[in-house]
């Protein structure tokens, strides 16, 4: 009997570029004409451990110090954290969030009602369910509670503030029966006036270069890119009676707990002093992740990894990337306040005709100026606010793509930023956000560049 054989084979690699559109990347193939144009300077990979072929992993990385545990919830946690969340998938966008209260109580009743009625119909076996999709959203778990004859109602307390995408706050109906996977997020804002930070960062397997960004809030799961994992700064825990029942839920009735470990203080106070809080810490982790040398060094590692942070060598490095991450921490949570950059100009806001439709810039090569609507314009925006990019894109252009008017295909759901802006009584609400942006843009950019230059070769694992 012949045995197949599996011949050797040499694999290898050209690197043709980043940031080129299809046609740039399809004439740089048909200009060199064969695999074998000398100008093709050919690699040859070999995979490492990880089965990495290309982008590989550094292997300091993987003696740094995780940010997740484990396993959640793990008071034992080798890691930084605790615990950690991935943020709200609702399968439902449309419906559960709007830029309008009033809307998003309009059509949430809509289809809570309709969902009702199907669930009547259903029982009584006369009807398949209706999947028109202007007036309702099916997913998996409503299609589970039709089948229990589950009946749900619409309750306003459950409409709260969410981060939809970086710098764009919705409503949002969080109800568990309507969110798809709502995550642990009932541990981490258990009440409407619970206070919490999260530091969000990017999902594994994506394309972008990794960047971060603190919340005050419940994000959505695509606030970030290949789903948003967040690491608290507390966690929340109901308390019981003595009989072991769960008590009434109110905020003083939970105890809270620390979200980063007992371990990262131990090393923490051990490398930089007992006057370390965990605090401290939190802010180091949101300073040092904002880290240039960082991101450059293990950007292949953040694509496919959770971070994983060391302890710098010296007590100021720490106290430096502390109050850094403090500071932008200031900035990222309280961007809606910041005054404008005074060498920005503005025209036509005398005219007060502040509701926007779509912004755009004047060219695609030009944006120091941006049309806001057809009557105001702002000018001469500084080049390196446009240097500050998260989730992919700059913070000024997540505020221009969201804060358009904009109506869902399927569900024919309209949704107005304008509206938010009346809601809350703030006319100037899109223009005044998209000036303290670019202040935020701007002193971000300084505060980094402001940051320790890492010496690796000094780490402590």
């Amino acid at each position: 009997m012949n045995k197949l054989q599996t011949a050797k084979a040499d694999i290898f690699y050209y690197d043709i570029g980043d940031y080129l559109s299809r046609e740039e990347k399809l004439s740089i193939i048909r200009n060199f004409r064969s695999v074998n144009n000398p100008a093709i300077q050919w690699k040859q990979l070999t995979p490492n451990e990880q089965g990495d072929w290309i982008n590989q992993r550094n292997d300091l990385f993987s003696s740094f110090i995780p940010l997740a545990p484990e396993k959640k919830f793990d008071n034992h946690a080798q890691s930084l954290f605790s615990t950690y969340a991935i943020g709200v998938a609702t399968n439902r966008d449309a419906w559960v969030y709007n830029y309008s209260n009033e809307k998003l109580n309009k059509n949430m009743r809509a289809m809570i009602s309709f969902y009702n009625k199907q669930a009547d119909l259903f029982q009584k076996q006369e009807i398949e369910l209706d999947n028109d999709p202007s007036k309702i959203s099916w997913t998996v778990n409503l299609k589970k509670d039709i089948e229990k004859n589950i009946k749900h109602t619409f309750d306003k307390n459950y409409i709260i503030n969410s981060i939809y995408r970086p710098y764009c706050k919705q409503n949002l109906y969080f109800d568990y029966n309507f969110i798809e996977r709502p995550g642990i997020h009932a541990k981490l804002f258990p009440t409407s006036d619970t206070k919490n930070l999260l530091i969000c960062v990017h999902g594994l397997g994506g394309s972008k270069p990794f960047s971060t960004l603190i919340t005050d809030c419940i994000p959505d799961l695509n606030s970030l890119e290949a789903g948003s994992q967040c690491f608290p700064l507390y966690w929340y825990e109901k308390k019981t009676s003595i009989q072991g029942e769960l008590i009434e839920q109110t905020a003083d009735e939970y105890i809270r707990r620390d979200g980063l470990s007992d371990f990262i203080l131990s090393r923490a106070q051990a490398q930089y002093g007992k006057n370390i809080g965990k605090e401290d810490i939190f802010y180091f982790v949101y300073g040092f992740l904002h880290s240039p040398d960082y991101r450059v060094k293990f950007a292949n590692d953040l694509k496919k990894m959770l971070p994983r942070l060391p302890l710098v060598d010296s007590p100021e490095d720490f106290w430096r990337f502390s109050k850094a991450g403090r500071a932008l921490a200031k900035l990222h949570l309280h961007y809606e306040t910041v005054p404008p950059c005074p060498e920005v100009k503005v025209t036509g806001a005398e005219s007060k005709q502040y509701k926007v439709e779509k912004m755009k810039f004047p060219a695609k090569d030009r944006k120091d100026t941006i049309i806001y609507n057809s009557t105001i314009t702002i000018e001469n925006i500084p080049e390196k606010a446009y240097l500050y990019v998260v989730n992919g894109k700059s913070a000024i252009e997540w505020i221009m793509e969201r804060y358009a008017v904009t109506t869902h295909n399927e569900s024919g759901i309209k949704n107005d930023p304008n509206d938010w802006a009346k809601e809350h009584d703030k006319p100037r609400y899109i223009l005044d956000l998209l000036l303290s942006v670019i202040n935020v843009s701007v002193q971000t950019v300084d505060i980094v560049a402001g940051l320790p230059k890492v010496e690796w070769e000094k780490i402590i694992d």
